[in-house]
């Protein structure tokens, strides 16, 4: 059963997931932590942290992570576990593999028609829409802190994130080199 659901639950992020992986982390993380109960909130987002410093699209590298954690949790061995990642890896590639097939078919012949710039117009307000739900779910506790329990890493979890919005935005750093001074700036104030 454990691997029914995680195939109609990945396939379906892989079909609705538009913008990307960043786009989909709120659409898997409603599925996995409150739909199904595969993860925690904290392990959401210990899942994002590793998706991200990993090769390759977040959210297959998630889709990978969940579905591992979600057979191992459902008492099978690591080996069926194994094949738990890729069963869901495979689910949530599919329905864009065969969106793609298909949409470049009519989108090559159709590449000038108003009609098609009018609905990439209107899904990139979307787009934008679930990449910013998806920085909002995962400014929460666990990342965060709590001003009132954790005042300290609270401070210095939103210093680390306005300094890495700045730096990116403003002064045009790369994000491999915010990343790794955030990494740098949080290994050195929590020791």
């Amino acid at each position: 059963m454990i691997f029914i659901q995680l195939f109609v639950t990945f396939f379906l992020i892989g079909l609705f997931g538009f913008g990307g992986g960043y786009a989909m982390l709120s659409l898997i993380q409603g599925e996995v932590v409150y739909q199904h109960h595969w993860l925690t909130s904290a392990e959401f987002a210990d899942v994002v942290a590793i998706s991200q410093m990993t090769p390759g699209p977040i959210g297959i590298n998630a889709a990978t992570f969940v579905g591992y954690r979600a057979v191992a949790n459902a008492g099978y061995s690591p080996f069926i576990s194994c094949l738990g990642s890729l069963l869901a890896s495979f689910a949530e590639v599919l329905p864009q593999l065969l969106l793609m097939a298909v949409v470049l078919k009519v989108l090559l012949k159709y590449w000038d028609h108003p009609v098609k710039n009018m609905i990439f117009g209107a899904l990139r307000p979307v787009i934008v829409g679930l990449i910013g739900a998806a920085a909002l779910l995962l400014m929460n506790e666990e990342n965060f802190g709590r001003p009132d329990v954790t005042p300290w890493q609270f401070g210095v979890s939103v210093f680390i994130f306005v300094a890495t919005f700045i730096g990116t935005s403003h002064f045009k750093i790369s994000p491999i080199r915010m990343v790794c001074y955030a990494a740098v700036a949080g290994w050195l104030l929590y020791i």
